[in-house]
């Protein structure tokens, strides 16, 4: 099977936090993250990632929230 045809898996999952509040030491603290997508490599021999949410957060507009990209466990690239 070549590698066109297999299914391709994102590189990285998208993930976003509400920031709830400050710490003592004026440090945000940020809600338990929650899915909101993932980030596929682009195709061919570009660089980069195409990032696809399936729900946009409100909350970034305002900066009230942050977003994480977390390499998947199998993936090769996050070695």
């Amino acid at each position: 099977m070549s590698q066109e045809t297999q299914p391709q898996k994102p590189l990285y999952r998208v993930s976003f936090s509400r920031i709830t509040g400050q710490d003592d030491n004026g440090q945000d603290v940020l809600s338990r993250p929650v899915e909101i997508g993932a980030a596929w490599k682009r195709k061919g021999d570009k660089q980069g990632a195409v990032v696809s949410l399936d729900i946009i957060p409100t909350e970034l507009i305002d900066r009230k929230g942050v977003l994480f990209l977390v390499p998947l466990k199998d993936n090769p690239a996050s070695a």
